[in-house]
């Protein structure tokens, strides 16, 4: 068994340096990074094929890849592009501002990961971010009191999905493979027969690789985690639960070694809202334990995409432990009705101190330190581990909003979104960090 904290660049530089493995964390590496010699670019509507042909290939570049996917945009997805080009990111960006036929342009940013029952971490004491003040066996009243709807048969319902858009999931894992999607729009068999441009995505996505894998091996534990918090299969006598026992969970990987960048943040966040465009998939949600690029406004459409089609974004607040109200963190900071952004407390009801914070940018916080679930153990599918970073706290709320939903079938995104901010438990710690002032109850649902 591992204890894996997700704090700053400095504290993974320095185990580097050391010999020592490397943790993973959210937010910036020495501010907002970005893709060398690659740039987004939003042309104008009116803006014809010929000049943007000509635009880019004054960038230095022929290459010119459509992000946003067709199907949810009301005119051509070619509007909004991934250019490589040949000259200063920064320079291009700046010069292009005052093209008359660009909408936006905008570096490609990177992001980073920021992480009654009989299962055996529940009944053992360490599972505290399900207890709750009075909860059986065990109690912690900072918890997220999720076993108090369990015990009273809550815990949710198969027909609900969330979209996990992180690194990969170990979807076999014992802990999770009853939970986890399996598309029956697009069998393996050489065909892209649901018409998405993604062949045989039968798990999911891996927009990082560009392929139909979704689970990559150990280096795969943060997307892992972070999917037993959320469904977790609680009543099987082992391992951990998580929020919400019933419910089916999707892969869109976007997250690898190095990061990911916003190209494939939108692809990965499109995907997910197309299921449910097009397929009509009951999906309440998707959780987002990452963070670090600047303001993207291509990244702040697609999430927008995910708003016009009921899907709530939960986000991580950042692990940097800063006001949010004043040094913004993306993509928790997009200010749009879908976005949850989450704040992580300890088992003792204080802040955690890596805890980003703020007043009005904040919504709530929940257990977010020494948090135990599901990780891949080199070929083992019953390993578990305790991390700790807002990254932890995010898929406790996301699986609250799963099981709110099943409890709520008919529930609107900006419903589920209230009850969940309107049933927090006011926190002292917290009371001036948060919009809310509180901190996770699902007992109430």
């Amino acid at each position: 068994m591992q204890s894996k904290t997700l704090f700053s660049a400095s504290l993974v530089v320095g185990l580097a340096a050391m010999g020592m493995a490397q943790s993973k964390f959210i937010g910036p590496i020495n501010g907002p990074t970005f893709v060398p010699g690659e740039i987004i670019v939003k042309f104008r509507e009116s803006t014809s094929a010929k000049s943007r042909l000509v635009l880019t290939k004054r960038l230095g570049s022929m290459t010119a890849i459509p992000l946003a996917a067709p199907s949810l945009t009301a005119t051509s997805a070619d509007n909004t592009l991934l250019v490589r080009i040949s000259g200063d990111v920064k320079t291009t960006v700046d010069d292009l501002k005052a093209n008359g036929d660009i909408e936006y342009a905008e570096p490609n940013w990177v992001y980073r990961t920021q992480v009654v029952s009989n299962d055996t971490r529940y009944t053992n004491g360490t599972l505290w971010g399900m207890y709750g003040a009075a909860t059986p066996l065990f109690k912690n009243q900072f918890g997220s009191n999720a076993a108090a709807a369990w015990n009273v048969n809550k815990t949710g319902s198969s027909t609900v999905y969330v979209g996990i858009i992180d690194e990969g999931v170990m979807f076999n894992h014992a802990d999770l493979s009853a939970n986890f999607w399996l598309n029956p729009y697009d069998p393996v068999d050489g065909l892209d027969n649901d018409g998405n441009g993604y062949k045989d995505d039968s798990r999911g996505w891996d927009f990082a690789g560009n392929n139909n894998s979704v689970y990559d091996g150990t280096s795969d534990d943060h997307g892992t985690h972070v999917a037993g918090t959320i469904g977790g299969k609680g009543g099987n006598g082992t391992g951990v639960a998580g929020v919400v026992w019933n419910v089916k969970m999707i892969s869109a990987k976007f997250l690898g070694a190095s990061g990911g960048t916003t190209a494939n943040a939108i692809k990965a966040i499109d995907y997910i809202t197309d299921l449910k465009v097009r397929h009509g998939l009951n999906i309440v949600a998707t959780n987002n334990s990452w963070g670090g690029g600047g303001f993207s406004q291509a990244l702040s459409d697609a999430i927008n995409r995910a708003n016009n089609a009921g899907i709530l974004f939960i986000a991580a607040a950042g692990n940097n432990g800063t006001n949010n109200d004043t040094t913004a963190n993306y993509p928790s900071n997009y200010n749009l009705p879908n976005v949850i952004a989450v704040g992580a407390l300890t088992s003792t009801g204080t802040r955690a101190s890596f805890s980003n914070y703020g007043k009005t940018q904040v919504d709530l916080f929940a257990p977010g330190n020494g948090i135990w679930s599901t990780v891949p153990g080199n070929g083992n599918t019953s390993s578990y581990a305790s991390y700790s970073g807002t990254s932890m706290a995010t898929p406790h709320v996301a699986g609250a909003a799963a099981l709110y939903k099943s409890l709520n079938p008919s529930a609107t995104a900006a419903q589920v979104k209230a009850a969940l901010l309107g049933q927090t438990t006011p926190t002292t710690s917290v009371s001036t960090l948060c919009v809310t002032g509180g901190r996770l109850n699902v007992g109430g649902f």
